[in-house]
């Protein structure tokens, strides 16, 4: 409270201090023309009083560009005029500096928590420039007079530059600008207008100052690369255009993009091709959902008017179907099909030796560049005793052929969650254990709760808030002991699964020797080109994160590859504005944007629609209805920030507001536009309907019927 009333006090003053420069046009003083007139009057009075004249010179320079009042620019040239070249580039450096800067704080002070609050989401990249080269953005546009000085101070204000940072930068940037203008004042007598500083010589001036930041920009890149190149000798010619390590989805779709604009490309992989998506993520656990879903019917079997239904199976056969489903997926990327794409795809292990060799086989090639893609593998936490029992991963469960009895998931998110279910459906008596307060973690809490009472009813134990401490092995028994609450808690298994996430493959193949950085979880460092700290070689997927999803791994190819084939010509910085992703449960959780928790970490303001899909007439004839859509949007406006789906097929449904999203659509085209009756998809047009309504313009439809009323007579 006592800040809003700090901001209206400064709003006032400044409105005060404004319009009184207007209502007694001060204006009129700072032209050209009166400067002029009085020339010879403001030098005699500087000859009799000299500091107090360039203290009031001071002060109100300070004040019109704090204030953003127009008139800098010829007082700039009367100070040339007034106390000569040197003493006014002194003070007007110091003076427009200062002003600038006081302007600066106002607009952050008064606006930029509004704006950030308000279009927090499209100014993150922004933001992200402005933390990371927010001092060469701001004295480019110093050197450049196209930009007006003032618009740059208050729009700066609004960004998480430094304050120190942005008077520093200030003071040097416009001093190459405040030499052309004091110098110009100092030939005030031969100027007719201010426009006549700005001539062809003077412009063109200018223009070099503009392009003078680029150039050193661009010089000290040609430094810096050889310096991270020094020790290294760069090949005369090379044997391919691009070197790909690892033929997962990053892998497999770079190689693809580079044979397709016919580029040489060498693509190496030394265990499947299809990478963990194909041959143990994705594929093999979705294949193992169906299958318990068909189980899930047959218990369900009431539901849909039959009086009893059993299914006898074999696990070994369900897990047999699994890797029947992987083979169909297999020739999709295949070597046949890659050659036959023009990719040329070696077998074996590979090292990266240089920058610009590759070693695999026995053999070096040498490639322009080079794409990283190996991927990520299951994190296998330090727990004592773990070693001592064969456990599971997602990565080596897909050899079972007898079903676990007695397993014990150790972790709450996607991958546990989704094994967890599949494991309890075919039959096995299942414990999920989960060192946070909740499973799903990510997701509202609503959703995590949901989720976790759809386990329960099918009979799962879910143990919330139990770290993992020990595995015991004694008489046979095989214990996990976990800490709760201060409390041990012992939890028996036949076989336990470890699911707590991934880790990124960084060693083994010449990175450490190479010296390329790693963030501080372990994925490589890249840029928003992709490139790591050697700029001829990148990396894409779960290997570079920030997101470990088979998509999102394809749509950072996609940059990876153009960047690595076009840079010096062309490079594109990658998007993550609207990720989507999706957990297969029953019911499925899918999700893109923001949610309810984090707007609210965040502090971005919205607003909620939900409807629930019990209500939906295709779920109803299907007895799914459970589950809801949730849309956040802007308050007062139409515009999605985030969405989530819980329900069947919910990740399918979630495309239309990945669209939207996307390009900018609104929940009014979502309801303007046709759904097929009676189809799950109606869900996202009943959701626009609702928010339609909530919104509905209350006085307007006031008058109208008023109006239709006229008409009745």
């Amino acid at each position: 409270m006592k800040n809003r009333t700090m901001k209206m006090i400064l709003l006032a003053v400044i409105g005060l201090l404004v319009m009184a420069f207007f209502l007694f046009d001060l204006g009129q003083y700072f032209t050209l023309e009166y400067l002029k007139s009085q020339q010879q009057g403001f030098n005699d009075f500087y000859l009799q009083n000299k500091l107090l004249t360039l203290g009031i010179y001071f002060f109100i320079y300070v004040a019109v560009t704090a204030l953003s009042l127009p008139g800098a620019a010829v007082m700039t040239l009367a100070g040339g005029a007034l106390f000569g070249f040197w003493a006014a580039l002194i003070v007007v450096s110091f003076a427009s500096s200062i002003g600038a800067t006081l302007a600066f704080l106002v607009s952050r002070f008064l606006l930029r928590d509004w704006v950030q609050g308000k279009f927090g989401d499209k100014l993150q990249a922004i933001n992200r420039g402005v933390e990371k080269e927010g001092a060469f953005y701001l004295f480019s546009l110093r050197l450049v007079p196209l930009f007006p000085f003032f618009v740059i101070n208050l729009v700066m204000g609004l960004t998480p530059l430094k304050t120190s940072l942005f008077y520093i930068v200030s003071q040097i940037g416009m001093f190459a600008g405040t030499v052309v203008y004091v110098n110009a004042g100092t030939q005030l007598g031969q100027l007719e207008s201010a426009a006549g500083i700005l001539s062809p010589g003077i412009i063109f001036s200018f223009v070099l100052l503009g392009i003078f930041p680029l150039v050193t920009k661009k010089i000290l890149g040609i430094f810096q690369a050889r310096k991270v190149y020094a020790g290294y000798q760069r090949p005369q010619k090379f044997d391919y255009n691009l070197v790909v390590l690892g033929a997962g989805s990053a892998g497999l779709v770079s190689s693809y993009i580079a044979a397709a604009v016919k580029a040489k490309v060498a693509l190496i992989e030394k265990h499947k091709m299809g990478g963990d998506c194909l041959n143990t993520g994705c594929v093999p656990s979705k294949a193992l959902i169906r299958s318990a879903k068909m189980l899930s019917y047959a218990k369900r079997a009431k539901e849909f008017g039959f009086e009893k239904a059993e299914v006898e199976f074999d696990f070994a056969r369900v897990m047999e179907r699994v890797q029947q489903v992987v083979e169909k997926v297999e020739p999709h990327d295949s070597v046949e099909r890659y050659t036959g794409l023009g990719v040329e795809v070696i077998a074996g292990e590979a090292k990266i030796t240089s920058p610009w060799t590759v070693e695999v086989n026995g053999q070096v090639l040498t490639s322009r560049s080079i794409i990283i893609a190996t991927g990520a593998r299951p994190f296998v936490p330090p727990i004592k005793g773990l070693d001592q029992v064969e456990y599971l991963t997602s990565d080596n469960l897909w050899g079972l052929r007898e079903l676990p009895e007695k397993l014990v998931v150790l972790g709450g998110g996607p991958i546990g969650s989704e094994l967890t279910q599949a494991f309890a459906r075919l039959g096995s008596q299942v414990t999920q254990v989960e060192m946070l307060p909740r499973i799903l973690s990510r997701e509202d809490p609503e959703v995590s709760a949901f989720v976790q009472e759809k386990f329960v009813s099918e009979g799962i134990t879910v143990l919330t808030g139990h770290a993992a401490k020990e595995v015991q092995v004694a008489e046979g028994r095989q214990v996990l002991v976990c800490e709760h609450r201060g409390e041990t808690v012992e939890i028996e298994f036949s076989h336990l699964l470890v699911a707590v996430g991934r880790k990124a493959n960084v060693t083994g193949f010449g990175l450490e020797e190479l010296g390329v950085e790693l963030n501080k979880n372990g994925t490589v460092a890249v840029d928003l080109l992709l490139a790591t700290n050697y700029p001829n070689i990148y990396c894409a997927g779960d290997v570079a994160g920030p997101y470990q999803f088979t998509h999102t791994a394809s749509h950072q190819a996609w940059y990876a590859s153009v960047n690595a084939l076009f840079s010096g010509f062309k490079s594109f910085k990658v998007d993550y504005r609207v990720i989507p992703w999706a957990t297969f449960t029953d019911a499925e959780v899918a999700r893109v944007g923001l949610n309810e928790f984090e707007a609210t970490e965040q502090k971005v303001p919205f607003e909620v629609t939900r409807y629930g899909i019990d209500d939906l007439d295709r779920a109803i004839a299907d007895s799914e209805d459970h589950g809801w859509v949730k849309v956040l949007t802007r308050p007062g406006t139409d515009k999605i920030l985030g969405v989530t789906i819980v329900g069947t097929h919910a990740g399918d449904l979630l495309a239309e507001y990945v669209l939207a999203m996307k390009h900018n659509l609104g929940l009014n085209k979502i309801l303007g536009t046709i759904h097929t009756y009676p189809t799950l998809a109606e869900a996202n047009k009943m959701t626009a309907g609702i928010w339609k309504k909530e919104h509905a313009p209350e006085k307007l439809l006031q008058w109208v019927e008023k109006f239709h009323a006229w008409r009745r007579g």
